[in-house]
């Protein structure tokens, strides 16, 4: 926990841009570098530097362990739902132009997809991992 009460003030204040630049990052992965890994850590670090703010418990009452745990899994099967349901389709996996009915449009879809996948798994998997050692650290 940050006990100086300026330090704790400009880190509260902080979170909510660090979270929405994540998500800046998420959505304009397609056009400029970056996408759902690093929107995925970036996002992390926002929570994680909340729960450095308050602690653990707090934390895991604002998202609890089973949400984290679900996003993990919803990102996994995001991503590769994008490639089934292509290969559903009769084309090869990943072969996002069968999503739509105009090909640019369905190639935008499927990357936003995967990208999405990746930035639910990376980011519930970063606070998977912190959570744990954080919790060993205190035992």
């Amino acid at each position: 926990m940050i006990k100086d009460p300026v330090l704790s003030a400009v880190t509260f204040l902080m979170i909510p841009f660090i979270i929405l630049f994540g998500l800046y990052i998420q959505f304009h992965g397609d056009y400029t570098p970056g996408g759902g890994f690093q929107a995925g850590i970036i996002i992390a670090s926002g929570i994680i530097l909340y729960s450095m703010l308050f602690d653990i418990p707090t934390t895991l009452k604002a998202i609890p362990c089973s949400i984290i745990k679900f996003t993990n899994v919803l990102g996994i099967l995001t991503y590769g739902g994008a490639g089934i349901i292509t290969v559903l389709f009769g084309q090869n996996f990943l072969s996002y132009s069968i999503l739509s009915a105009d090909s640019r449009t369905g190639q935008k879809l499927g990357i936003f997809l995967v990208e999405l996948g990746v930035l639910l798994t990376v980011s519930s998997s970063m606070l998977i991992i912190y959570i744990n050692f954080a919790r060993k650290k205190k035992q």
